[in-house]
């Protein structure tokens, strides 16, 4: 025996002669609420103002001007990436060998002398220079032969390597400078003590004070004169 089908409640067909729900007049008679579908109208773009044109204008140039390198590029790029990476191992080994400095690799001892030997005074200016700062030593005149070794001093380097020495430049600018060696660096430091001592403590130099400064600057720059040529 077969029980007749039930029907669901969602599956309950509509009457259309059914009477509204109670209060469904009202409220679709209510002003504040809309049931009709709304039309949005369609808004134009807004009109570029002409900085706006200007960088459009700008972008087209460029774009129709680097359009062909891209495309060079892009074709060629299987070939372009190990140029840039062989590229970029250079630059990597250029800068290990800039920061490891002159120290990287053997060293010429030969050109090293050179360099030290460049920048030595002339030995007969240095002789007339000694001869004069004696003269006045030799007068008790000590604070003005020590300023006249450091004054010459300069003078002769600024002469070999203008590119040392500035107008600013002091005594111990020039004692502390990389590329003098270690001898014109002493010898400067020296020299450049007493003369600071005579300006500035308000005392003359002795007669030690003076043979300081004037066998440092010997020891520098007459290292390969025979002693019997220095003056006594």
């Amino acid at each position: 025996m077969t029980l007749p089908a039930t029907t669901s409640a969602s599956e309950t067909p509509v009457n259309p002669a059914a009477s509204a729900p109670p209060g469904w007049g009202g409220v679709r008679n209510d002003s504040d609420l809309q049931f009709a579908p709304v039309t949005i109208p369609e808004t134009k773009p807004p009109e570029p103002n002409w900085f706006e044109r200007l960088l459009s204008d700008i972008f087209a140039f460029l774009a129709d001007l680097f359009a062909p390198l891209g495309q060079a590029l892009g074709m060629s790029w299987w070939w372009l990436q190990w140029v840039l990476l062989a590229a970029a191992i250079a630059f990597v080994l250029v800068l290990l060998v800039r920061l490891l400095g002159p120290g990287f690799g053997p060293r010429d001892t030969r050109s090293t002398a050179d360099n030290d030997s460049e920048w030595r005074p002339d030995q007969a200016a240095s002789l007339a220079l000694l001869e004069d700062a004696d003269r006045l030593a030799a007068e008790g005149r000590f604070d003005e032969a020590t300023h006249l070794l450091l004054q010459r001093s300069v003078g002769h380097i600024a002469a070999a390597r203008p590119d040392w020495v500035e107008p600013s430049s002091t005594a111990r600018e020039l004692a502390s400078l990389p590329a003098l060696s270690d001898a014109a660096r002493a010898a400067f430091r020296v020299i450049a003590e007493q003369v600071e001592r005579s300006l500035f403590a308000l005392g003359k130099l002795e007669r030690s004070d003076w043979e300081a400064a004037r066998a440092a600057y010997a020891e520098f720059a007459l290292a390969r004169i025979e002693r019997k040529a220095l003056p006594a």
